[in-house]
């Protein structure tokens, strides 16, 4: 799998700037975890990669490519922390979203998509993987909030793109689900290159295989932690914990700096 090289990423609103000159390179089939506070371009920075703008007014500028210097805009899927679900199709039809809009415009204006066999067979294998071969014609409204995620997991399983961008998909789960989910998400994109954009120290540190920090006015990257072990690691290892310890006591640090 290859790398991803984003450089000179710019980003700024009116006449203030949020980033600029930013630098950096996702290993592919690993984890890159960012870590951040509000208001600091991380998902400005999802979008630069996606080939996004920036949003309200913003002008965003950079170049994100694969290190052989190919362009990344069709090899790349997003998860976010909103699952987005149709609430007029199933669990299944959700899944397969994304075919169904790759159709012909005037093949779209049905309310109920038509599901090639092929497509239908790959999506129910995935809703297997996801724990939710049982679920698949029931809808949205009847799904609690860690099914709902991983019908939004599906979707993002079926696009079936090496480059997965992820913006907070955890965050609104309570901890035991959002735990099962982290696992989960670990085991079926162990091949993917994935951004992890959290605010949650821990996960960073169970799921990454580099973690950076976005911080500052204009913002920056500090240097990488690279945790040991195999991912997702183990709540119970002691290592872990230390690191997640020295990693809240350097974020309180550098707020303390920055006198928030």
């Amino acid at each position: 799998m290859f790398d991803i090289v984003i450089k000179n990423g710019c980003l700024s609103y009116d006449e203030q700037t949020v980033f600029e000159g930013l630098n950096l390179t996702l290993k592919g089939s690993q984890w890159t975890c960012l870590l951040g506070g509000s208001g600091v371009g991380k998902t400005s920075l999802l979008r630069l990669m996606a080939g996004l703008p920036a949003g309200k007014g913003g002008i965003m500028s950079g170049e994100v490519r694969c290190q052989d210097g190919s362009p990344i805009n069709h090899r790349i899927t997003w998860m976010s922390q909103q699952d987005s679900l149709l609430p007029w199709f199933s669990v299944l039809e959700n899944t397969t979203l994304g075919h169904h809009l790759r159709k012909p415009w005037y093949k779209t204006l049905s309310s109920k998509p038509s599901i090639a066999p092929e497509v239908l067979e790959q999506a129910n294998r995935i809703l297997k993987q996801v724990g939710l071969q049982d679920k698949a014609q029931s809808y949205p409204q009847n799904l609690s909030g860690g099914q709902r995620q991983r019908v939004a997991l599906a979707r993002t399983l079926m696009e079936n793109r090496p480059v997965v961008l992820m913006d907070e998909p955890f965050g609104a789960l309570d901890a035991i689900t959002r735990l099962s989910l982290q696992d989960l998400a670990c085991e079926l994109l162990t091949d993917r290159t994935v951004m992890l954009i959290t605010h949650d120290p821990l996960e960073a540190l169970r799921l990454g295989h580099q973690v950076y920090h976005l911080r500052g006015h204009p913002a920056y990257l500090t240097d990488p932690i690279i945790p040991p072990g195999n991912t997702p690691r183990s709540l119970e290892d002691k290592e872990l914990m230390s690191l997640q310890g020295q990693l809240l006591d350097r974020l309180r640090h550098e707020d303390l700096e920055a006198g928030l």
